[in-house]
């Protein structure tokens, strides 16, 4: 805050407000036959109330004097109490608060100290104080401003594309099925399937680390610098994931080792792409994935597929490269910037998410699990829609609503709609997905719960990372992770916990009128 709120009165120069406190009887320049002051009450005719007896920090308000008893002088009238210019001068501060405790914030952060608002204005302390401005003023919420025309159905389309792009990468494996196809691979999974997971984990964790970082300095105004975290750290997301791949490569599956390569990179630039607003110059970049439509009836020569899958790499990596001439100005990274460490909480949510949709993908059969992550993957453009959703509706009661009960509750309520409208399109997608891939089997009742628990986890984790408990929603994440690698049969029962578990720590925080101060 600018500036002191309560060292500079508007109408005095003392530096400290006036204390009233009552004048001892005999006092110099008062009659001597003048009796006690009285209080704001009489206990009958002729009793008087001592002025001691008065409430605390309430002025005492003076009883008719007595017939042939001179009036007070001036300079013995009592001070006013300091509350009332304390509550002017804080007023449009005050009548926007939802609850004391933001008030006592205001205090505490302009310097009152404990010691002061006891010698100044007779309460215990900061909370005290806040409580009695919160009392006296009334409220008066600005009404909000009304947004921009269309703004949430332009913001609906961005997100759709968001979720179109997330999803087109999938086709690639389409086309390179054929070309990974070999023996029996480790764990009960097809050959190759090790070194893919291997080094999209590992991919997943970087790029969500990296984007956070990278999101850091956008959010500071620092455009070069973002693009110059970019520049250093894709590079090195890319390379890392590879080695993994490589690492975790069994003899004959070397194709899909090199595979996981090229998906290392796709990753990389991917991330670029997405983090600097470039989705549209993405999907351009993805188009050649398309041909893996046909493959889904007939047979494409591998020469054919190779080419389609190089084109859309090679398009990935010039437009991010592109995008990052900026950071490789001398002098872009800017100042100190960001610690690293505040971004290994968002690495290990990545970690915990990914390793969910891939237990998703796990099903009774290729086409059932491969249609899971599809529905997954592109219910996350709604998902991000629904998540900015909340957070405007939820700005809008905060400067709207007067208690925090109020609040609460229609934040609740907001919380329920947005959730339950995410879990509907997620069905949806699972619906249109199974009908357009030829042979896909209709998902089982508790493949569906499954699905619809993990969907939920993935949201709630969302958003609980966006109001900054990214910590929580990791932690909750990876234990659901945890459970169903040491034992897949209990997938909906750790997938349920989790929703649980998320649900409430979203109901605690959220519900908080302070979590939503921008």
């Amino acid at each position: 805050m600018s500036g002191s709120l309560w060292l500079k009165p508007p109408t005095t120069e003392t530096p400290l407000p006036a204390i009233p406190r009552p004048r001892r009887e005999n006092a110099p320049g008062r009659p001597p036959n003048e009796g006690p002051r009285t209080g704001a009450t009489a206990a009958g005719p002729g009793s008087v109330v001592p002025a001691a007896a008065a409430v605390p920090g309430v002025p005492a308000v003076p009883g008719p004097a007595a017939p042939g008893t001179p009036p007070h002088p001036a300079g013995g009238e009592l001070a006013d109490d300091p509350l009332d210019a304390l509550a002017e001068r804080l007023g449009e501060l005050v009548a926007v608060a939802v609850h004391p405790d933001e008030i006592a914030a205001v205090l505490e952060s302009d310097g009152m100290t404990d010691d002061h608002i006891r010698l100044a204005y007779g309460r215990a302390d900061s909370f005290a104080l806040a409580e009695d401005l919160y009392a006296r003023v009334e409220r008066r919420h600005p009404a909000p401003e009304a947004p921009p025309g269309g703004s949430w159905h332009r913001g609906l389309a961005g997100c759709l594309l968001r979720g179109l792009v997330f999803a087109l990468p999938g086709l690639a494996y389409v086309l390179a099925a054929p070309l990974l196809a070999g023996e029996q691979g480790r764990f009960g999974l097809p050959g190759g399937t090790v070194p893919l997971l291997a080094g999209a984990v590992t991919g997943w964790v970087w790029n969500q680390a990296l984007a956070h970082r990278a999101y850091t300095w956008l959010g500071l105004g620092d455009r070069p610098a973002a693009a110059r975290a970019l520049l250093l750290g894709a590079p090195a997301g890319a390379l890392a994931g590879t080695v993994v791949a490589l690492a975790a490569a069994a003899p004959g599956e070397t194709p899909a080792a090199l595979f996981a390569a090229g998906q290392s990179v796709y990753l990389a630039a991917a991330t670029v792409l997405l983090v600097l607003g470039r989705e549209r110059a993405l999907l351009c970049a993805l188009a050649p994935l398309a041909g893996a439509v046909p493959a889904f009836r007939w047979d494409l020569p591998d020469l054919l597929r190779a080419g389609l899958l190089l084109a859309a790499l090679t398009a990935s990596v010039a437009f991010a490269g592109l995008v990052l001439r900026p950071g490789a100005r001398r002098g872009a990274a800017g100042r100190g910037g960001p610690p690293r460490a505040a971004s290994l909480p968002y690495g290990l949510f990545g970690l915990g998410s990914g390793l969910l949709v891939l237990h998703a993908g796990i099903g009774d059969t290729l086409v059932s699990g491969a249609g899971a992550v599809i529905a997954l993957t592109l219910s996350m453009g709604p998902a991000e829609w629904l998540l900015h959703r909340f957070r405007g509706e939820s700005l809008t009661r905060l400067r709207t609503l007067a208690t925090a009960r109020e609040f609460r509750r229609a934040v609740t309520g907001t919380l329920v709609l947005c959730l339950g409208g995410y879990l509907g399109v997620l069905v949806t997608l699972t619906v249109a997905v199974t009908l357009a891939w030829p042979g896909a089997p209709w998902p089982t009742l508790p493949r569906l719960v499954t699905l619809l628990l993990i969907g939920t986890v993935l949201w709630l984790g969302l958003l609980l990372q966006a109001f900054g408990a990214v910590l929580s929603a990791a932690a909750v994440c990876l234990l659901a992770a945890a459970a169903q690698t040491l034992e897949p049969a209990a997938g909906p029962v750790a997938a349920g916990g989790a929703a649980a578990v998320l649900a409430v720590l979203t109901c605690v925080l959220l519900a908080r009128p302070t979590a939503h101060r921008v």
